[in-house]
């Protein structure tokens, strides 16, 4: 299996080779792999940055404890929530689940769709940002194995001041909100954490048949 191999070779890159940049072809696989990520009801209610501008990730660099990933990584993914807008964004899904289907078909789907409008309702303002928070979770793993695959490197992150991400990168004014954050590109020959064993809990210890 593919997969198990990949996902021994990675790690969280603590030290990028800022010389090295993603081949376009490879960036927009790895976009393809985000959009493809499961999340709850299908929604995907969030947004996806992807930094290269040198001089915007010398500003998140200061907004992120000054870490070198920011700035030396090829190129950085910022992961936003949405605080705001849901019925929109349900409302939106709705419309796609609805091109191309018979007419017959359209008011189910609808239906479908207020009845994820009263779900989304019901919940309070935290627990309605948690769960949004959740599916930006589920997108970057989606990130972090396809750059594996790709033999990229990656960094989840979420040591950097969300509050500041948003004032540089205009964010309120999108309702959106920085969650997390991963530098991609290729680790440096020094980075010393790519020498680190791998230390997982064992198979007995993790997983319980019943």
């Amino acid at each position: 299996m593919n997969l198990i191999n990949t996902l021994n070779w990675r790690y969280a890159t603590k030290k990028f080779d800022p010389t090295k940049k993603i081949d376009p072809t490879h960036l927009e696989l790895l976009k393809e792999a985000v959009r493809l990520s499961v999340s709850s009801y299908g929604l995907q209610l969030y947004k996806v940055l992807i930094i290269e501008d040198p001089k915007v990730k010398e500003l998140l660099r200061e907004a992120s404890w000054d870490q070198s990933q920011i700035t030396d990584a090829s190129h950085l993914f910022v992961f936003c929530s949405y605080k705001q807008n849901f019925n929109e964004g349900v409302d939106s899904y709705i419309h796609l689940l609805q091109e191309g289907v018979d007419e017959s078909k359209k008011p189910g789907i609808q239906a479908y769709g207020q009845s994820i409008k009263e779900n989304i309702d019901s919940m309070g303002e935290s627990e309605k940002q948690a769960w949004s928070e959740k599916q930006v979770y589920l997108a970057m793993n989606n990130l972090l194995i396809a750059a594996g695959e790709l033999k990229l490197d990656a960094c989840p992150m979420e040591g950097f001041e969300p509050d500041k991400y948003d004032e540089i990168l205009g964010l309120h004014e999108q309702g959106l909100h920085a969650v997390l954050v991963a530098p991609v590109g290729f680790r440096a020959a020094d980075d010393l954490a790519q020498f680190r064993k791998k230390v997982r809990r064992s198979t007995e210890e993790l997983f319980e048949l019943i």
